[in-house]
């Protein structure tokens, strides 16, 4: 059982802590330890589908990705030379997944899927992306679930290359050196497009 993390936190703190927790992982399983193994690979399944849920656009496709994503570290988890950066690493391959499978359909995806929309898994079972801490005030929850939905709506407005800009820096916490390596562009380009990502959600945010 993980510990519980204190509310406080920013996002960047959490998300700093939950990349300090995948660097253990991966030096654990580099050790030998297959309970490790598990744990990696039950975190990077939360991860990979919230990730390419927002890339893909298209349930089947994000389903497909994550499962490519999961197999690779699987696979090659043992290997890596940089565990700290190991979060990078697998946004990036969830990102070429994804890719891959637009290249195979030309038409942009009509619906995209809610980050905390219910999801179905190929065995049929239903699959939450974001889940409730009970421990928390129900108008507090209420309230972030409404601002949430908010930010979710009006990102969802914005074009997806800055709109995954935006995701992994703000929200998952990453440095500008690991979205540019994630995405393939220049630090500038991701401060550039970060500035405007910025500039677009509040534009939705005030029309909301």
């Amino acid at each position: 059982m993980t510990k519980p993390r204190d509310s406080n936190l920013s996002l960047k703190e959490a998300a700093a802590d939950g990349g300090s927790e995948y660097a253990g992982l991966v030096r654990a399983v580099q050790q030998g330890d297959q309970a490790a193994m598990e744990r990696l690979l039950m975190r990077a399944q939360e991860v990979a589908y919230r990730f390419s849920l927002l890339v893909c656009g298209r349930a089947d496709d994000a389903d497909d990705a994550m499962q490519e994503a999961l197999l690779k570290t699987y696979r090659y988890a043992a290997r890596i030379r940089e565990p700290a950066a190991f979060r990078a690493w697998l946004y990036r391959t969830v990102r070429n997944a994804c890719l891959l499978g637009r290249r195979k359909r030309a038409d942009e995806p009509r619906h995209m899927i809610s980050l905390d929309e219910h999801a179905g898994g190929q065995d049929g079972s239903e699959r939450s992306v974001d889940a409730v801490d009970p421990s928390r005030d129900p108008e507090e929850q209420a309230l972030n679930s409404s601002l949430r939905n908010r930010l979710e709506r009006a990102l969802h407005q914005i074009p997806r290359p800055y709109r995954v800009v935006v995701f992994l820096r703000e929200v998952e916490g990453l440095s500008t050196r690991e979205v540019a390596q994630v995405l393939r562009i220049s630090e500038p380009n991701v401060k550039t497009r970060l500035h405007r990502a910025r500039v677009m959600l509040r534009e939705q945010l005030e029309r909301s």
